[in-house]
């Protein structure tokens, strides 16, 4: 029975969009090559477009682009010297394979978890772990990939050879680490779907202030993350920082295109269904009893979206959990967002005599200057301020971060040029 083109297109994107690693991961494992296991899915791909749409969309589409998949990799094989063995071995996994993909079983799971930490190991540089994340789990093409994060096709596509090339010259392991090796690396994992999420949530370089599409990724990638290891509490974590933040997407930017900070925010347009569903997340990692970075930020936004207001925020429970934070991660921007909640609890100048000291480690950051700013304004030191403010302008090049910097320069030249009333 003919299907509509369309309806198959559609279909099929969503079925890649979650299959695309597991069958990927499958075939990596028995072909041992990682360029032909993505070709094989690619070639599938191909042939279901044709046979879906005059065949219809057969019941578990997952399971057979693993079975056009498997045929595309026999004739492969065919041509080998290794043909015999290489085929003895792929028909013993067939079945196996087959349940994997038909009932997210352990296969796939346990294979989807390798090729998450293989793209991650910590042997590859982080552009690298980046663009094999998105390329190989997270599915999107390597035009995407390259413009998620501004730069040429061809520099993605490199990366990708190189990543690829260093995983088989170097003989990376395609396994999950033991558990000697997990935290560490899992940390890795997660650092990098956090990066991912960062750079969609406000966008570092280009003309957009955001890639709203790149944060849904990171955020999909990470609800993957947590079917695969539902215990892990900071796997919990991160994924509710996302969507606590991702909650209030709708009232960080004004008519203008220019930033809105949390204060001035409109939080009638918040979801709170998604909000109490990311504090019900949260709860459940706090009962593992296992704190950690992601939890701890994450409660720090939870407390900003159950605030009904600014001014009814609780800034003893912020300035406490950012104290745990700093004890577990003792960086200077870490420093520097506790002082920011500091100044709300104690005031500016308290807050001012913390930041301070993080100038030399925090010159070239702009949010430093940014929120050193706005601790100068409120302590009357408007000049200062202003200079602060033009430090941070000339460091980002965010559209909207610049658009709400230049209205603070401005103001503060109007208020200047008033002179005292």
């Amino acid at each position: 029975m003919a299907t509509d083109r369309s309806a198959v297109d559609d279909r099929l994107s969503a079925v890649l969009r979650d299959e695309r690693g597991r069958l990927i991961a499958a075939l990596v494992r028995i072909l041992g090559d990682w360029d032909v296991a993505e070709e094989l899915v690619q070639d599938a791909a191909v042939a279901a477009l044709e046979h879906w749409s005059t065949d219809g969309i057969p019941h578990n589409p997952g399971a057979w682009l693993m079975t056009a998949a498997r045929r595309k990799g026999v004739d492969r094989l065919r041509r080998q010297s290794r043909y015999r063995e290489r085929m003895v071995e792929l028909t013993r996994e067939a079945t196996e394979m087959d349940a994997g993909v038909a009932t997210d079983g352990p296969m796939g799971t346990d294979d989807r978890l390798r090729l998450l930490f293989t793209c991650c190991h910590p042997s590859l540089n982080r552009e690298a772990q980046i663009a094999l994340t998105l390329r190989t789990i997270g599915g999107l093409e390597t035009p995407a990939v390259a413009r998620a994060f501004l730069v040429p096709e061809a520099t993605v596509a490199q990366r990708l050879v190189r990543a690829k090339r260093k995983i088989r010259d170097a003989g990376i392991p395609y396994r999950i680490p033991e558990p000697a090796e997990l935290p560490s690396r899992l940390d890795e994992v997660l650092r990098v779907l956090y990066l991912i999420f960062n750079e969609g949530y406000l966008a570092s370089t280009g003309a957009a202030a955001e890639r709203r599409d790149l944060a849904r990724d990171a955020e999909w990638l990470t609800s993957l993350l947590l079917r695969l290891m539902p215990d892990e509490p900071e796997v919990i974590g991160l994924l509710a920082l996302m969507r606590l933040h991702l909650a209030r997407w709708e009232a960080r930017f004004a008519a203008d295109g220019s930033l809105v900070l949390i204060p001035d925010q409109d939080r009638t347009l918040w979801d709170r269904s998604a909000i109490d569903d990311a504090v019900e997340l949260l709860g459940r990692a706090r009962r593992i009893r296992r704190p950690g970075t992601f939890q701890l930020q994450a409660a720090i936004v939870a407390a900003h979206a159950v605030a009904p207001s600014w001014q009814a925020t609780d800034w003893d429970a912020i300035v406490t959990l950012y104290d745990e934070l700093h004890r577990i991660e003792p960086t200077p921007v870490v420093a520097l967002n506790r002082a920011l909640a500091l100044a709300e609890r104690d005031g500016p100048a308290a807050a001012l005599a913390e930041v301070e000291p993080l100038a030399d480690r925090l010159g070239s950051y702009h949010l430093f200057h940014a929120a050193r700013a706005e601790l100068l304004r409120r302590s009357g030191r408007g000049e200062d301020a202003r200079a602060a403010d033009e430090r941070a302008l000339e460091l980002t090049d965010n559209p909207a971060e610049r658009q709400l910097l230049e209205a603070r320069i401005r103001q503060a030249g109007s208020e200047r040029s008033a002179g005292p009333t």
